[in-house]
């Protein structure tokens, strides 16, 4: 009898040991997303991305203003620049956050979400964290040129493309073509 209950022991102790590993290869949970988002300060992580964006963004619409001066109002820019900052201020962060969970629980397994949680609960991680704002800034601030460039040709494009069809189909007429 004491070497049945020995080896019922020994069998329910492992059991329960292998019940309380956790599957790494399993999908994230909700919750393994959530403790992720909270360590990598996700929330907080898109709002100064946002606000190293804003300095790039105020000056496009600076130059969009001074381009066209003589179309626009006077107050163009502080119009267009309040704008801009209002439309990211009523963005629903946090709606947006809970969006995000199912693409992540695609892409990422429980061990992932924890090695991430590890590694952004790390100091290097917390560096990554706090400098990834200001990087984004300036790297927009850098691609910015290149932008501006690009969408003035493809507009441009677009205005030759409606000028062929427009007098191919008889009419000199062409459709304005606004510019964002």
């Amino acid at each position: 009898m004491r070497q049945f209950l020995i080896a019922a022991s020994l069998i329910l102790a492992f059991s329960c040991s292998g019940l309380a590993q956790q599957n790494t290869d399993a999908p994230a949970s909700k919750e393994d997303i959530e403790t992720y988002f909270q360590v990598a300060h996700s929330r907080e992580m898109m709002s100064k991305v946002v606000d190293a964006m804003s300095k790039p963004m105020h000056q496009l619409v600076q130059q969009q203003c001074e381009k066209d001066r003589d179309k626009l109002p006077a107050d163009c820019q502080e119009r267009l620049t309040k704008m801009v900052d209002d439309m990211w201020k009523l963005m629903p962060w946090d709606e947006m956050l809970q969006a995000m969970v199912p693409a992540y629980q695609k892409h990422f397994t429980k061990g992932d979400i924890q090695a991430l949680v590890i590694f952004y609960g790390s100091p290097t991680g917390q560096k990554v964290l706090r400098e990834m704002p200001a990087i984004a800034g300036e790297a927009m601030e850098s691609m910015m040129p290149i932008l501006r460039k690009r969408m003035d040709e493809v507009t441009q494009h677009i205005q030759q493309q409606a000028a062929e069809w427009a007098k191919a189909h008889g009419s000199e007429k062409t459709p304005p073509v606004t510019r964002n």
